[in-house]
């Protein structure tokens, strides 16, 4: 991006008369800001303290709570309202079809949205309110389609509609939101609060999902809400609902976000906060002065000038936002690839743990009659793997603690191969030795697959990105743009966990309907020992 004269409303005054204007306007403060900006070339953001860090990563912990709630009680409701069993499969998979189409579309407009309440947040609130739509959805839909409809087969049809809409719009939600949070954490943190709010991301996912596990675990029905309520899966959405907007509300109100500004149609300028409601741009920055008039002139749009995306500009987005995701540099496709055969081996695993527990380890079957001791048993495998999900999760805040011990001995190319190899083995064993203690304990390391996959990959994203800073300013070139933004690239890894979805939901149901449940960890114990070694041969480190 070039920066031309016409984006400006009037000439800079020479530098000598800015100085002198600095000697009678600005205080020693504000005079040594302007040194270090003119010496940079950039405006650094300051250092965060912990409590704004943590604040901004309860929106993972609400997130993950759902998501945990979701896991526990999505395929009760479904089989609840009579949902036929070809149509599972349809239900899990338009969610990634979209998230994997669209979720760089997002990317790329919060990258370029000009609302003056910043560039991640609107993006945030909105999928955190369809979020919320969905999870209403799927866990009232039944309730919601009788107190409308009276005929018994309109209502189950409706029923199973209104249903896999709510599912399909939470996991949308829910896959989308992560993107836009940790461009939000990139944008407004140091590259030292990035590595910590990322360690604290992983944290709060863990925490949140244990406690969604354990809330799913409680018997509703039987309390005192259980009786006022119309049935458990409405308490369970009250708690849900009022657990994530308390978190979102925190999240948003945690950090403030610098807005974008654009002057015309052909030109988007970045403006920078260098005072309240005052901005600069980049190309005065670059030539080492400010100056408090063009301050104000430059805060202030041209007359006629369309401050927001135009048509013709979101046209031009969509048009060449394939062209930016080949155009990445293979750095960062390698670390894409990476992140997908993570999650493909950790959702391998996830998604049919519980049926593994319950078919595999306890022996048990869930196509036995309701009465049998086979379908008992194969419902008490089910509720202990749910103990060993929330095992998961404990383990998964812990290790993200442990991370940042780790860090300063292994770097984040160790803490990668770790992860991968102790995920890889801890599922191969638990293949090979189905037992019920034994696979609880090496449940732990599925928490470490967890903790490394929501951390070192956007760690690296940001390395990647300081690395272009820094070789900007070394070249003078601070004032163009790179063809991609923040936004865009954690999308783009996002998409990864979309794409596993996808393959995981064509393939691995075939291979489990052929072979069995246990197939499931054995495949994402060979996946991920394959992604150990990408991670270790082809993943680029900068440090």
């Amino acid at each position: 991006m070039t920066l031309t004269e016409q984006s400006f409303q009037e000439s800079p005054p020479p530098p000598s008369e800015v100085a002198k204007a600095d000697m009678d306007v600005s205080g020693g403060k504000e005079k040594a800001v302007h040194l270090s900006t003119a010496r940079t070339g950039v405006l650094v953001p300051k250092q965060r303290a912990t409590g704004r860090l943590i604040m901004h990563s309860m929106a993972m912990f609400g997130r993950e709570f759902c998501y945990a709630v979701e896991a526990a009680f999505v395929t009760p409701v479904l089989l609840s309202v009579g949902l036929p069993k070809n149509l599972y499969s349809l239900v899990w998979l338009i969610s990634p079809i979209l998230g994997f189409v669209l979720q760089p579309v997002v990317g790329s407009a919060s990258d370029h949205c000009a609302c003056s309440w910043g560039r991640r947040r609107p993006y945030i609130l909105g999928l955190g309110i369809i979020m919320l739509v969905g999870m209403a959805l799927y866990l009232n839909g039944d309730e919601m389609i009788t107190a409308f409809i009276g005929e018994r087969d309109k209502q189950r049809t409706w029923a199973i509609v209104i249903t896999m809409l709510g599912v399909v719009l939470f996991d949308f939600a829910a896959d989308f939101i992560d993107g836009p949070i940790k461009a939000y954490l990139f944008d407004v943190c140091s590259h030292q609060d990035k590595e910590k709010g990322l360690h604290y991301h992983a944290l709060f996912t863990g925490l949140g999902g244990a406690l969604g596990y354990l809330t799913g675990a409680v018997d509703w029905g039987e309390t005192v809400l259980g009786y006022t309520l119309m049935s458990e899966f409405q308490v369970i959405f009250l708690l849900s609902a009022l657990v994530f907007l308390i978190c979102l509300i925190v999240h948003l109100r945690s950090i403030p976000e610098v807005p974008l500004r654009y002057d015309n149609e052909e030109t988007k300028l970045l403006l920078e906060v260098t005072e309240p409601y005052k901005y600069s741009s980049i190309e005065e920055i670059k030539n080492g002065y400010l100056s408090h008039t063009d301050l104000n002139a430059t805060s202030k749009p041209k007359k006629g000038a369309d401050t927001s995306c135009t048509e013709a500009q979101r046209r031009m987005t969509l048009k060449s936002l394939l062209k930016t995701l080949l155009s990445m540099p293979s750095h960062y496709r390698y670390l894409c690839v990476s992140h997908l055969f993570g999650w493909m081996a950790f959702l391998s695993n996830m998604l049919f743990f519980t049926d593994f527990m319950g078919q595999v380890v306890y022996q048990g079957s869930p196509y036995a009659s309701h009465n049998s001791t086979l379908y008992h048993t194969y419902r008490r495998g089910v509720e202990v793997g749910c103990w060993g999900l929330c095992i998961n999760a404990i383990a998964s805040s812990a290790y993200s603690y442990l991370q940042k011990v780790l860090l300063p001995y292994t770097g984040l190319k160790g803490l990668y191969f770790i992860g991968y190899l102790l995920f890889g083995l801890g599922t191969g064993l638990i293949g090979l030795f189905p037992n019920v203690y034994f696979t609880l304990v090496l449940c732990s390391l599925f928490g470490v697959m967890s903790s490394t996959l929501y951390t070192v990959p956007f760690q690296l994203i940001a390395e990647y990105h300081k690395e272009e800073e820094d070789l900007n300013l070394q070249q003078k070139e601070q004032g163009m743009e790179h063809g991609r933004g923040k936004g865009i690239d954690c999308a783009a890894l996002t998409c990864m966990v979309q794409l596993a979805q996808i393959i995981l939901g064509v393939g691995l149901g075939l291979l489990v309907s052929v072979a069995g449940s246990a197939v499931t960890v054995i495949s994402a114990s060979m996946v991920a020992l394959i992604g150990c070694c990408f991670v270790a041969f082809c993943v680029r480190y900068v440090r």
